[in-house]
């Protein structure tokens, strides 16, 4: 009895490709006839929203298990605020102009700390502590560019907004992910964070603290060391106290967080945490 000669399997790759060379015909034409994978149309309607949620977490997760990274450091900040020594681009008058450069200084602390965490991640083979930032500019940039700093592999969580934001030139290239749902994204900012630096910023910035504050206060997520950068910025910007008088939230929940100044000061608060060793930057 002759043996049946084996047939390689054909991937889907090569099925889009046969498709495509399919004689043009009305029914080939039909947008029925497209591969249900390869049809945008299809893969962009109201009713395959929850495939496209699916496949927005699952290549992010694939590609940071592929590159071995276990936990991050995340950084959230303005995208307004500028490297010291640049103009304030975002701003709008005079008193913009002034108060995010004199904001800039958080530029510099973001990328020390940064720098910090880049160090502690290169000790360990860059499997942990590897820094993640929302891939923009200002705070995100820095981020970025204190990991970079030190040759380490950095990661950017872009979104697609109306401005069209673009990556900053310092994240690395196989690590920069672009998305359309915050909700995607957010999973993946918080899913193997150890640590969560906030620095100043505006409403993103405070969506994302007051975020990871609540899970943390409702034990959806691990207690870690939730840092606020700039005393005097968010004194007068929440007041926390008046929440505690108020009896809206419990009188020790401002304890979920530590707030600091200087990036060697934030980075002791996880140092400690952790018992991770000591590390020095360049001066």
């Amino acid at each position: 009895m002759a043996r049946r000669a084996h047939t390689p399997l054909r991937t889907s790759v090569e099925d889009v490709h046969a498709a495509k060379r399919a004689p043009s015909t009305p029914q080939t034409e039909s947008a029925a006839f497209r591969l249900a994978f390869s049809d945008e149309e299809f893969m962009t309607s109201e009713d395959t929203r929850g495939v496209r949620f699916q496949l927005e977490y699952l290549k992010t997760e694939f590609r940071l298990r592929e590159h071995g990274i276990r936990s991050t450091v995340v950084l959230f900040g303005g995208a307004r605020i500028p490297e010291p020594g640049k103009p304030a681009w975002a701003a709008r008058n005079e008193t913009q102009k002034k108060n995010l450069e004199a904001a800039s200084r958080y530029y510099e602390e973001a990328r020390r700390f940064a720098q910090y965490a880049s160090l502690t991640s290169r000790a360990l083979d860059f499997r942990d502590y590897v820094v993640v930032t929302g891939g923009g500019p200002g705070v995100m940039e820095a981020g970025n560019r204190g990991a970079a700093d030190v040759g380490a592999p950095t990661i950017g969580l872009n979104i697609v907004l109306p401005h069209e934001q673009a990556p900053n030139t310092y994240i690395t290239p196989e690590l920069c992910f672009n998305f359309h749902y915050f909700a995607t994204r957010k999973i993946h900012f918080l899913l193997r964070a150890r640590a969560v630096a906030i620095f100043p910023g505006g409403f993103g910035t405070l969506d994302e603290f007051f975020e990871t504050l609540t899970l943390i206060q409702t034990g959806r997520m691990e207690r870690v060391p939730l840092l606020l950068f700039g005393k005097e910025f968010w004194s007068k910007v929440i007041n926390f106290e008046a929440l505690a008088d108020a009896g809206t939230i419990a009188p020790d929940d401002p304890h979920l967080f530590t707030v600091v100044d200087s990036a060697e000061e934030g980075w002791n608060v996880i140092r400690e945490h952790y018992n991770l060793p000591e590390v020095s930057l360049a001066k």
